[in-house]
Formats: structure tokens, sequence, C-alpha cells
């Protein structure tokens, strides 16, 4: 069995959980999460706490019972505090608009055109001006992959270059440089 996947997951005052038909439904403050669980595991609620239990003991049974009981963490963390993450665009005319609707981000990224990214119903982005001048973009919902899922596809708008840094980046995300070429010596005759 999974040492992780054994633990058992409490569930606050405020969150509502309930399994039925092979589908965890947890509600909480910041919405509605829904999320069906495989065969090979069982979920046994009591009071204030959950239980994931697995119904085999092959390899495959193991890996998704830590991974079903992960799944569960970040759904009840994620009605109750919810996800964010940050993006920042660094680059000389690089900026971010979210429309009035808020219905798409509308990116100036170098290109000769405006790349133009639909927002899902299930984040809410904004964007900011920094003092140091680059544009922060924020992307917040109560689903972890949903939220993780539309900052990569941003990113990958215009990811860093190795050279300078110009692009998108994660928030405090490290990028290992290159040393540019260097003017060759001229040989003297």
């Amino acid at each position: 069995m999974s040492r992780l996947g054994r633990k058992p997951v409490s569930i606050l005052e405020n969150v509502k959980v309930e399994f039925k038909d092979r589908v965890l439904e947890v509600i909480g403050p910041g919405g509605r999460l829904l999320q069906v669980m495989d065969n090979s595991v069982d979920v046994k609620i009591s009071k204030g706490s959950l239980i994931v239990e697995t119904l085999g003991n092959s390899r495959e049974h193991r890996m998704l019972h830590g991974l079903m009981r992960g799944l569960i963490v970040n759904m009840i963390e994620g009605v109750t505090k919810g996800f964010k993450k940050q993006l920042e665009m660094i680059g000389l005319g690089y900026k971010a608009n979210v429309e009035e609707n808020g219905g798409s981000l509308v990116l100036s990224v170098g290109f000769s055109h405006l790349v133009t990214i639909l927002i899902p119903n299930t984040v809410k982005v904004a964007s900011a001006l920094t003092p140091d001048k680059s544009t922060l973009i924020t992307v917040a919902g109560i689903s972890k992959y949903e939220v993780g899922a539309f900052a990569a596809k941003i990113r990958a708008v215009k990811p860093p270059e190795p050279y300078k840094g110009f692009g998108i980046r994660y928030l405090g995300e490290r990028i290992i440089r290159k040393a540019g070429k260097t003017a060759a010596s001229s040989g003297g005759k």
C-alpha cells in the first residue's frame, strides 16, 4: 500500500464531501469540484475525515492509491483557499491585457501580430504592471489542474530565451543563461 495513500484526509467544517456512483463531489466556499474515482480504489467518508482504500495489491493499484488521495487533497484545498500562478513578461514592449468582458487575454510579445487566448470559465486572469515596468499575469482558480494548464498555455506563447531572458516565465523561475558570441580577435599580419 502507498504510505501516503493510507493517511486520512481531514475535511474542514465548511467543506462538504459526497461520494456516489464512483464520483467524488467536494463543495466549499470557493465552489464545487467533481472527480471520477478509479475502480481500483474506494473512498470511505467518516465524520471529519476521509480515507482512500485500495482494492488490490498490484503496482498499479498502489500508484493509483496515492494519486487519488493527492487529487482529493488538492480538491479540498482548492475549494477552501484556491490556487494561484503568477507569470512575468520580460521584454521591451511586452504587454498583456484582459479584455473588458474577461473572455480573452491579449498578449503583445514581439510578434507582428497580437496573440489572443480565450480564458476558460474555471479560471480568473488579471494583469498588472510591476514597479520595474514588467507585466505580471496572475491566473487563479479552484482547480489546480486548470490553473496550471492555463498558465502553461500562456508561457508557451513565448518561452524565455536563454541569451537575454526575454519571454514569459513563472514568477521566480530561474532561467539558465548562455554566454553570447564574443567577437573574434583580429589577427595581425
